[in-house]
């Protein structure tokens, strides 16, 4: 199984996602890892990516997605998967599950305040809201509501995936 942690940049993908994937016993990917470097230079000018800087990306991730698939590796992937197409790109098949994590401009501008030693500029947080596609509540995806501790997200995040421990 992938369980693909969705939201805007600074809503704790990776926050949630490692300790999830080390609970598990699973691999634990960063989207951002497989971004190019002209990608990563734009984000850090606060230059928003464009549908041509995004695709090429997403194409990585996707065959990220079905090596670990084909390799029967469980996997958690913090990706933002901003928009439905490339949430529906990223879904090879069932053993893909999708978690938005969903907060308020507030909650994850100040989120965003917190944390150190990431490349994107904080002011494209911004554009990440206004290209976010939230999911529909009949698309099949688990959505959670932060502001609360991590270790209490990943919990609700396990419970409500049925994960256990391997």
């Amino acid at each position: 199984m992938i369980v693909i942690l969705f939201g805007v940049s600074g809503a704790g993908k990776t926050t949630l996602g490692r300790p999830l994937a080390q609970n598990l016993g699973w691999k634990f990917y960063e989207a951002d890892d497989f971004h190019s470097p002209a990608n990563i230079d734009k984000m850090q000018n606060g230059v928003p990516l464009s549908e041509q800087d995004r695709w090429p990306w997403l194409h990585s991730l996707r065959g990220l997605i079905e090596q670990s698939l084909t390799a029967k590796e469980n996997a958690v992937l913090a990706c933002s998967a901003l928009r439905k197409a490339y949430r529906q790109y990223l879904c090879v098949n069932e053993q893909v599950q999708f978690v938005y994590l969903r907060g308020s401009y507030e909650l994850i501008a100040s989120q965003i305040r917190q944390r150190h030693g990431h490349f994107m500029d904080p002011a494209l947080l911004k554009s990440q809201f206004e290209t976010l596609e939230e999911p529909e509540t009949t698309d099949g995806m688990l959505t959670v509501d932060l502001g609360r501790s991590p270790q209490e997200l990943v919990d609700e995040i396990r419970r409500k995936l049925r994960l256990n421990c391997e």
